[in-house]
């Protein structure tokens, strides 16, 4: 609230508020949600390969595991040691709704290592897996 002082000398209250001040903060909120924003990512940081045929994988599957690629495994964003990833399965398919597992595997994970997890994924009984991973451009897009 203001006062303005009139032609005659009498002040008179001048009740527009004023909204600079709002359009200041609300610019300084905007950048700083522009700059943040890209920075966020759910879950572990892997490099997903290319494919042409995907489907959609649903938002927060139950049960993740995410390779990254110089072999670490990440269930559920906790890291778990290759050893231990039979008995870390099957822990998390008692809690899980969906019995299907999803993979986020690094584009540039070594075969064999994928081949040994695998392998400790047949050994907890998980049948249903799915790999995730980025739609593959293709040239008419």
């Amino acid at each position: 609230m203001g006062f303005t002082v009139s032609m005659n000398g009498k002040e008179t209250v001048k009740s527009e508020p004023n909204v600079v001040p709002l359009c200041d903060v609300l610019l300084v909120l905007l950048i700083i949600f522009m700059v943040v924003t890209p920075l966020v990512q759910k879950g572990v940081d892997v490099q997903l390969p290319s494919a042409l045929n995907t489907t959609q994988m649903p938002d927060n599957p139950d049960v993740l595991l995410s390779i990254k690629a110089d072999g670490t495994l990440f269930l559920k964003e906790q890291r778990v040691t290759l050893e231990g990833l039979t008995m870390a399965l099957e822990e998390a398919f008692l809690q899980a709704a969906e019995k299907k597992l999803y993979i986020r595997a690094d584009a540039n994970l070594e075969f064999g290592k994928m081949v040994d997890v695998i392998d400790m994924i047949r050994e907890a009984g998980i049948e249903l897996v799915g790999i995730i991973t980025e739609r593959k451009a293709t040239e008419g897009e």
